[in-house]
């Protein structure tokens, strides 16, 4: 209602007694669809008119794939070091305690085991929060552990990427978890473990070079940017202009590197049928 309306119906709020619309209530998403932050987490946090994927973290993934968003965290007090002493624009040790402080996680990476459709299930999955989900010695040694654990307790392992590539602050050692991850998912393949692989947007850099190509199943969300380096770095290297979709989940899984895609809303259903076929169990 206009101010003069307003004024003339006797409503006269002061200035210091209205309210301001609080942040986050809704979602915009790329291509201007609007949504209820509500409405949002409900739909799994897919907007529902364009069925974009927004991102999320291990919070929300855990709560989809664990019955009742029930599990228990491995390795949870894991935190990175600075042995090098690296400083950019700031020493990577304030940068660490700042990304701790915003996020509330000790670092890029969370596991948890639980039972997902009733069954027994390890799933680490990636923050892109935590310094654009950069994998460092901690995200390795977070990896190698959850293998072991699956190993040790014949689990199925899934993980779940959403990282820009190895961590610079960490020069040579973060780039030896390239190494260190695949030995240990060779391991996982000798006892004859399965190991899924979910690639979320996005997924780049080693960790696409590493364990995110390496799975049993690889499976891409819808409209995940999925690749090494990015298209403008390949874009300028080349010299030439990309297909369309270049290395979305789409382009991948027609050219090859992807099993599937899958919907939010059918990730925990689709991760338990390969395992129910592949176990020779009934399919619940």
């Amino acid at each position: 209602m206009a101010w003069f309306k307003r004024k003339e119906k006797g409503i006269t709020t002061a200035t210091e007694d209205k309210k301001d619309v609080p942040k986050g209530l809704w979602y915009k998403s790329p291509t201007g669809k609007i949504v209820d932050q509500d409405e949002l987490a409900r739909n799994l946090w897919v907007s529902p008119e364009d069925d974009y994927h927004v991102r999320i973290g291990s919070k929300e993934y855990f709560e989809i794939l664990f019955d009742n968003n029930e599990f228990k965290e491995l390795d949870a007090n894991l935190t990175s070091k600075d042995p090098l002493k690296f400083e950019d624009t700031k020493k990577y040790s304030d940068r660490l305690k700042d990304v701790m402080d915003k996020t509330k996680l000790k670092d890029a990476i969370r596991t948890g085991v639980g039972k997902s459709k009733g069954k027994d299930l390890v799933v680490s999955c990636m923050d892109f929060a935590f310094i654009g989900g950069s994998m460092g010695a901690v995200v390795g040694e977070k990896i190698a552990r959850a293998i072991d654990y699956s190993i040790k307790h014949k689990i199925p392992f899934v993980m779940i990427s959403k990282s820009g590539g190895a961590r610079m602050m960490e020069a040579a050692m973060s780039l030896m978890q390239l190494a260190k991850t695949s030995a240990k998912l060779a391991q996982l393949a000798e006892e004859q473990i399965p190991y899924i692989s979910l690639c979320t947007d996005p997924t780049t850099g080693g960790t696409t070079a590493s364990y995110a190509m390496l799975g049993d199943i690889n499976i891409g969300e819808p409209g995940a940017l999925i690749g090494f380096a990015g298209p403008r770095i390949v874009r300028d290297t080349t010299g030439k202009d990309l297909p369309e979709g270049f290395q979305t989940s789409e382009f991948l899984l027609e050219h090859g590197f992807l099993d599937f895609i899958a919907h939010r809303k059918e990730l925990k259903n689709k991760i338990n049928l390969y395992l129910d076929l592949i176990q020779n169990q009934p399919i619940r």
